[in-house]
């Protein structure tokens, strides 16, 4: 993108709809404008062109003048935080409501945001994820920093909301929406709206509080003496209509086992057909997929309730039946500490009641224990309506893509574990790898949706090495790295790091890193399966014995990327690579901390985890 000054002088040569002495003026009315301004101006002509008599107001230099004159008045700025795109959604689905309410909106990623620009703000949304243990996501980082310095600026003229996305079904639920909000509030700001908190089910919630919100700032706006323009603003991404909230819906190509008959875990190599869809993907990007209940659980969830199915419920507008409500629109896998809690209250459970006073057991409880069995510890009848209070909403289960679409155009590839553990004499199933694993033959149909990851992409230069760590099936992503690596002919230097428990039944792949290795597409591979040996051995130990190669890669500028679990592997996988700092670049560890720290802010350190 040209600078202004660039801009300026190439003017001329463009084929522009107006007069030399209207560009001249133009040029020296605009020259006095900041960055800020020149957008606001831009939405100011944008809107004068849609009205008739824009043509009358001559000439431009006169116009440029009396929009610098209303310039104060105030717009709303939208930020968001996300890691995974939820949070994206939600700022993007408020943009365009403000858009539709004639308040002037511009939306920001939070690692595009400069914080200091805050103190020229008069309405700010800030719209958060939470990442791991209440860590900010890894584009809002920087802000989040910048914030609690002493740099911040003094906000007393601002006026914010926050929405927080979360699960409270972790400790630090919403953290990072919360501290945003504290962040604002110690440097003079103040909320025009209280925070909201939203747990996994968020669409009701959030659509409600963005109306509250926009409400509240249409009134504001209009007591200020300017005309509000609503700034154009360019999309990006695909063209293709389909969302979170209308799917496509697409026809389930394969479903292939991938892991050995002996094998502890059920792997499935999923392909799904998107022709005509219009879809498009990157690498780094994951599929959301929206899942049907299996029927059987369902029917035992109803018996244990002493219901029949039949009973009618109202689901968004619509009476249904309560079998079919179980099966399309709520969660009835998963449980969450809300869920026992309530339930405790309802049944009058002593074990559950014991439970509920320890948060801490209340989350190991809930993580390990789906609805039914928790709807087990005691036999309780419930009406219809008090065991859809009970439930969350369903909501899709975000996949990263196991393919590029250079590679197999109009597919994608997902690598999904089968959720299974016993329960006693019975088998329990996640809801939507089941679904995809064993619910759904080929040829069905399944309704997906795409979610961009701008937070985990390949390098802009293919000549930039890259290191991926990502043990079982969190190998995905970076089958599509490789093969986009492969077809843009990159000539950046890819070393993989892989882990599972065993080398003969669960080196998912196996041929196609071969292969790879083979053609030189890939340079090094470095395994881990952890019960080959009486020792266990996972990828951070590979990393560790690597650890000077590792070093090298870094210095040499390498990118190194994340995937796979969170609550383990990735704080593991960090240790190594702050051990590594220590040892082989002669820090010490706050020094090592940081500089690990710095390579996420630069995104040569990404983590896709969950």
């Amino acid at each position: 993108m040209s600078s202004n000054g660039n801009t300026q002088q190439e003017l001329p040569g463009l084929a522009a709809p107006i007069n030399d002495q209207q560009l001249s003026q133009l040029q020296q009315a605009s020259t006095a404008l900041s960055s800020n301004q020149l957008a606001w101006v831009s939405g100011y002509f944008w809107g004068l062109s849609q009205s008739q008599n824009s043509a009358q107001l001559t000439p431009v230099a006169s116009a440029v003048t009396s929009a610098v004159s209303a310039a104060p008045a105030g717009k709303l700025t939208i930020i968001y935080a996300s890691q995974t795109g939820n949070a994206k959604g939600v700022a993007e689905a408020l943009e365009q409501e403000a858009s539709a309410h004639g308040i002037a909106a511009q939306l920001f990623d939070a690692s595009d945001y400069k914080g200091k620009n805050l103190a020229k703000e008069t309405h700010v949304i800030f719209v958060a994820s939470t990442n791991g243990e209440g860590e900010a996501p890894d584009n809002a980082i920087e802000l989040h920093e910048f914030l609690q310095s002493k740099k911040a600026p003094k906000l007393t003229n601002l006026k914010f909301g926050v929405i927080g996305l979360g699960d409270s079904s972790y400790e630090f639920f919403c953290q990072t929406g919360k501290d945003f909000d504290a962040f604002l509030t110690k440097q003079g700001a103040t909320p025009f709206i209280e925070r909201l908190d939203c747990d996994v089910d968020y669409d009701a919630s959030a659509a409600e509080w963005r109306l509250k919100a926009l409400e509240v700032i249409k009134d504001d706006l209009s007591s200020q003496p300017a005309d509000v323009v609503t700034l154009p603003v360019a999309t990006a991404g695909s063209t293709a209509s389909y969302t979170k909230q209308n799917p496509y819906t697409a026809t389930l190509l394969t479903s292939q086992k991938i892991t050995g008959r002996d094998s502890g875990k059920d792997v499935r190599h999923i392909e799904i057909d998107l022709e005509n869809s219009g879809l498009t993907y990157q690498a780094g990007d994951a599929l959301g997929v929206w899942f049907e209940n299996s029927s059987e659980l369902v029917d035992a969830i109803l018996a244990q309730t002493n219901l029949s199915g039949i009973e009618s419920v109202d689901v968004d507008g619509e009476n249904i039946s309560l079998r079919t409500a179980l099966i399309k629109n709520y969660e009835v896998t998963a449980s969450n500490p809300q869920l026992v809690t309530k339930y405790a209250e309802l049944s009058g459970s002593k074990k559950l009641l014991k439970l509920v006073e320890s948060k801490e057991l209340l989350r190991e409880y809930s993580a390990e224990t789906q609805v039914i069995d928790v709807l087990k510890e005691k036999k309780t009848k419930l009406d219809a309506a008090s065991l859809l209070s009970l439930l969350r909403r369903l909501t899709p289960r975000l996949y990263s893509i196991a393919s590029s679409q250079s590679e197999v155009d109009e597919e994608v590839h997902l690598t999904v574990a089968l959720v299974e553990y016993d329960k006693g004499d019975e088998t329990r199933y996640g809801g939507a790898s089941y679904h995809l694993a064993k619910g759904l033959e080929e040829g069905e149909e399944v309704k997906v949706f795409v979610e961009h990851n701008k937070q985990f992409k390949l390098p802009d230069n293919d000549d930039t090495p890259i290191i991926m760590v990502g043990p079982g099936t969190g190998i995905a992503p970076f089958r599509s790295f490789i093969q986009e690596r492969e077809n843009r002919d990159a000539k950046g230097k890819n070393w993989l790091f892989f882990g599972d428990r065993t080398f003969t039944q669960d080196f998912l792949y196996q041929v196609e890193w071969q292969k790879y290795l083979k053609s030189g597409v890939l340079d090094r591979l470095d395994v881990a399966f952890s019960r080959d040996q009486h020792e266990k051995v996972y990828v951070q130990h590979r990393l560790l014995e690597q650890g000077e190669q590792v070093w090298q890669w870094l210095q040499e500028g390498a990118h190194i990327y994340v995937c796979g679990d969170a609550t383990h592997m990735a704080k593991d996988v960090n240790s190594a690579l702050v051990e590594i700092a220590k040892q082989y670049g002669g820090k010490d560890l706050a020094d090592a901390e940081e500089y690990i720290n710095e390579l996420r802010k630069a995104k040569r350190y990404q983590k896709d985890v969950y």
